[in-house]
């Protein structure tokens, strides 16, 4: 198999964090050598792997000057495990986390050369075999309205049992199928019953959308969060690991992410 690469966008408070921080550490244990890129302009997710607070505050952005314009699109100006290696943090689980952008001072503009960076990471790391990226995405449509995640393999929407979760998840749906991503689908998170799973279900039916997992609540994930740990070493044997475990199969298992014979 070739580099698996993952985005994961949802609407704010959906969960978009817990998820990315576990399946990349559940990816690791299977064997890959798993990166995490922190899309949001405040980046959490080094905390959620697990990573020491101290350490998580260190890490400083990716620099504008990583990336060059070509005539095929942003190109990298180094290899990938190079940056990686300069600008990011290990993690337990020997999960890497890198930090697309975080303002620096208010009323500095744009981050278009940070898309441009986390979009060129993605290009160049996909005859990586063995390699799994991660993107945890602000809520926010602006990673698809900049074609951030055009070379990802499958974008994971999680969302929340309710309407106005759900309605983001299609918006972002509608955006993502304007861009050549193989697979796209919709994790069902903070499911408290039946009813919520059923919901989600029909959601996804009415509006032909893949449900990939259903993710159920748990009040380790709150638990986990206020002792400052990660879920995986919080609750490693609790329901929110086990469901993102079967998620992290499938996605390996997936047919379009297969090398050819």
């Amino acid at each position: 198999m070739t580099a698996l690469r993952v985005a994961v966008a949802g609407k704010g408070g959906a969960g978009k964090t817990t998820i990315s921080a576990t399946l990349a550490r559940l990816l690791a244990r299977r064997g890959c050598r798993v990166v995490v890129i922190d899309a949001d302009s405040n980046p959490n997710v080094a905390l959620a792997l697990g990573l020491e607070c101290s350490r998580a505050a260190a890490i400083t952005p990716l620099p504008a000057g990583l990336v060059s314009r070509r005539l095929g699109g942003p190109a990298l100006v180094e290899p990938v495990a190079g940056i990686v290696a300069q600008h990011g943090a290990l993690c337990p689980d020997g999960v890497a986390v890198v930090h697309m952008a975080m303002p620096a001072h208010a009323d500095e503009g744009c981050l278009c050369s940070s898309h441009a960076t986390v979009s060129a990471m993605l290009a160049d790391v996909a005859g990586d075999r063995g390699a799994a990226v991660i993107v945890d995405l602000e809520a926010s449509p602006e990673h698809f309205s900049r074609g951030t995640t055009r070379h990802v393999d499958a974008l994971l929407l999680v969302v929340e049992p309710y309407y106005r979760s759900l309605e983001t998840a299609r918006r972002m749906a509608a955006l993502a199928a304007e861009l050549p991503i193989a697979r796209v689908g919709v994790v069902a998170n903070k499911l408290r019953s039946p009813a919520d799973a059923d919901a989600v279900s029909e959601f996804c039916a009415r509006h032909g959308l893949a449900f990939e997992a259903a993710v159920p609540w748990s009040d380790m994930v709150l638990e986990a969060d206020g002792a400052g740990r990660s879920l995986l070493d919080h609750d490693p044997d609790g329901p929110v690991v086990g469901a993102v475990g079967r998620l992290a199969g499938s996605l390996l298992e997936s047919p379009q992410l297969a090398a050819p014979a």
